[in-house]
This record gives structure tokens, sequence and C-alpha cells, in this order.
């Protein structure tokens, strides 16, 4: 996505629009035009993708070892299949390999939210990244998603991945958003007002790890 689609959003989530779609419909996620075979699915997600937020030393050793096995295809065949665990694993391995040419599938599933779970995977990513355009993402999400309070969704990750990327880059975006933030998490009594960035740091110190490992 561009620096001018990304724009036309901002004014779309603003109200600068006689349309009554949503602002996102118009984004096209890549999807595979086949189903996952047994094999990929057990070499490629299922040994991985519920061990994510893990930071213990045995995980990184198993990331480590094959990390250099990871293709964009792989990353990709995951980021294309309808399901949050393929999605997921396929958003982590970019970030492991640090495949940044991956932004855009990513920032559009998040976008669309079409799966549950695997937004929060989304957000952990881009505060790995760390890009503009990472931010970008994150700042629409949150632009749209906490003006709906209906949709109990990724929003606490995102404040989260922003908020950490505020302290690295001395901006000002979570307190844009801390506003809506409230009012969001009104009348959702397990939702705690606090943002705090801790959980995410220990989980981006593991990925950051993995990455820069040779």
């Amino acid at each position: 996505m561009n620096n001018k689609e990304i724009e036309a959003i901002k004014l779309h989530i603003a109200g600068a629009t006689i349309r009554h779609t949503p602002p996102f419909d118009d984004l096209k996620p890549f999807n595979n035009n086949f189903e996952l075979e047994k094999d990929f699915i057990d070499r490629w997600i299922i040994p991985y993708y519920l061990n994510i937020g893990n930071t213990n030393t045995e995980w990184i050793n198993k990331l480590t070892t094959i990390k250099h096995e990871i293709t964009t295809d792989i990353i990709q065949t995951n980021l294309g299949d309808f399901n949050w665990r393929s999605r997921q694993t396929g958003a982590f391995f970019a970030a492991i390999t640090n495949q940044t040419q991956f932004i855009d599938s990513i920032g559009t599933h998040l976008l669309k939210s079409e799966v549950a779970f695997a937004g929060k995977v989304y957000c952990k990513v881009f505060a790995s990244f760390n890009l503009p355009k990472c931010v970008d993402y994150l700042n629409l999400y949150l632009d749209y998603y906490l003006t709906k309070p209906d949709l109990w969704f990724e929003q606490r990750d995102a404040m989260e991945a922003i908020l950490y990327l505020d302290k690295l880059n001395a901006t000002n975006h979570f307190e844009k958003h801390f506003s809506l933030w409230t009012e969001f998490i009104k009348n959702k009594p397990n939702w705690e007002v606090e943002i705090k960035t801790d959980n995410l740091e220990k989980q981006l110190k593991i990925i950051d790890t993995v990455k820069t490992h040779m």
C-alpha cells in the first residue's frame, strides 16, 4: 500500500466519504489458490503456531536451527492461507528472518482482521520491524478499531506495539489514541486501562536474538 492509499484510508476513517462500506473493504489480501498439504502443515505450522510467545532457551535454539530453512515461499504460503495458525506463523517467520517485503501483506491482514488471534502477532512483527510503514498500519488499525467497542479484537496489542515504538523513536502516537482507548474499554471489565510493554519487549528480544543469529 502506497502513501496515497494510506492517506485515502485516513480520510475515510475521519468521515471524508459518502460511501457506506468499511474503510478496508477495498484492500485485497493475498490468498492462496490451493489448500495446504498435510506435510507442509506438519512441517511449517504445527510445531510453531502455539509457541510464538515463548521465551525459553529451547524455543530460541529451535528457531535458530531452522531459520535458514525458511524461504520466502514458505512465508508467503503461510500468509496466504485463510487460517489464523498459518497466518500468524508466516508473519512470525517474516520477523525472525527480517523479510520486510511482507509488511503490506501483514498490514492488510491486520486491517481487515479476517481471522481471530493472528492480529496480536502482526502487531508484534511490526514492533520488531520498526519501519515507518509499520507505524502507519498500527495507527490506521487503532484509528478505526478503537471506535468499534463491539469488536473485541487486538486493540490492546496494537496499543502496546505503538507505545513500544514511541519509546524507541521518540514519537507520540500512543497519546493520540489514548482517549479513544479509554472509551473503548468501558464496559469491558477484564480490560485494564494501563498499557504495559514488558511482555512484548521480552518476546521482541527473542525475535532479535534469532534474527541476528548467523
